[in-house]
């Protein structure tokens, strides 16, 4: 049996195609697409064939599952509206079986309707599927463009206290800080450089995909959503933005200088990691941290070696290309599961 897995975000959505025999995983295959819903959201249903097509035909998929965080872009009135809309496209796209990942499990589009909100933001459950693979007992984080996902599982199982963005963002479950697309204003207020601390200007100058292109920490390739200025993605390109967070350019500031301020930031995003962390580990008494997704090692290491806690990666069973798109893999094992 072969499932596609989705996991539908705000900027991107990610794909797992599976090959099932008897209930075992035979092959892996993924892939991704930068697709910003807030304004091309109409162009999802080609995004999804398109991304199957460059793994196999259309045909050769035998269900599909479906998880999603879009529903929060402003393209939407309402988390509800965004559910029902993606729900929407995806049964008009496919004839195969199809479900939704929910905070109670696997939903058909008739359950979905009743509850949209049980799917609006889940794909964290997903996540925990494979997180269970390398410990019952730990704590999950996720990093990916946009956001960071702090869960913990207990005998196997997610215990989050919170299940839904809003509530989990008061118990630490959910950071929203992510690799690429974060404002670096959003969490910075001074920067230090040279021994001095400078204000940051408070504009969407720079993001953190900027800062881990300046210390070699990601690839052009990974850097697939859009700049704040519309122009590169050169490591100058990104020096360049740095430069204006600190109302500044690169004829007052050099390379080293660029390079001090990033390492700067980079400490304070895993600090800001790292503070959620810590109220999750404090509230569950987990000591076991399993990280995935593109921040697990820029990001969600140093955040728990921070605190001092054991880290394992779920690079220890799959690839850094399935580590980045981990909730489109829970998603198909889920469906799998539901299927049988």
């Amino acid at each position: 049996m072969k499932i596609a897995g989705f996991d539908i975000g705000g900027a991107n959505t990610d794909l797992a195609i599976i090959d099932f025999e008897d209930g075992e995983i035979k092959n892996i295959e993924v892939d991704f697409e930068y697709l910003p819903m807030w304004s091309n959201n109409d162009d999802l249903s080609h995004v999804l064939i398109e991304l199957i097509e460059k793994i196999c035909p259309v045909s050769e998929i035998d269900a599909v599952g479906i998880s999603m965080t879009a529903e929060l872009v402003d393209a939407y009135d309402t988390k509800k509206d965004g559910v029902l809309d993606v729900v929407k496209k995806c049964e008009e796209t496919f004839t195969c079986p199809i479900a939704y990942v929910g905070v109670d499990g696997m939903l058909s589009k008739e359950e979905i309707e009743k509850a949209p909100l049980k799917a609006a933001a889940a794909n964290w459950i997903a996540t925990a599927q494979i997180a269970t693979l390398i410990s019952d007992n730990c704590i999950f984080i996720d990093t990916g463009s946009t956001t960071t996902d702090i869960i913990p599982i207990k005998d196997a199982k997610e215990c989050a206290i919170g299940k839904s963005d809003f509530d989990r963002s008061a118990t630490g479950e959910l950071v929203y800080t992510g690799t690429l697309r974060t404002n670096l204003a959003s969490f910075l207020d001074k920067v230090e450089l040279n021994g001095k601390q400078y204000r940051v200007a408070s504009e969407l100058f720079a993001q953190t995909a900027d800062v881990y292109m300046v210390l070699d920490l990601i690839t052009e390739k990974d850097y697939i959503c859009d700049t704040f200025d519309g122009e590169g993605k050169s490591k100058i390109d990104c020096a360049r933005r740095i430069a204006r967070v600190v109302c500044a350019d690169l004829e007052m500031l050099s390379m080293e200088d660029i390079v001090e301020m990033s390492e700067f930031i980079h400490q304070k995003q895993v600090e800001q990691i790292a503070d959620g962390l810590r109220q999750v580990h404090e509230t569950q008494n987990l000591d076991l941290i399993v990280t995935t997704g593109l921040g697990k090692d820029i990001l969600d290491r140093p955040a728990a070696e921070l605190l001092g806690l054991e880290v394992k990666s779920m690079g220890d069973i799959l690839s850094d290309d399935e580590c980045t798109v981990a909730p489109a893999i829970g998603t198909a094992v889920m469906m799998e599961k539901y299927l049988n």
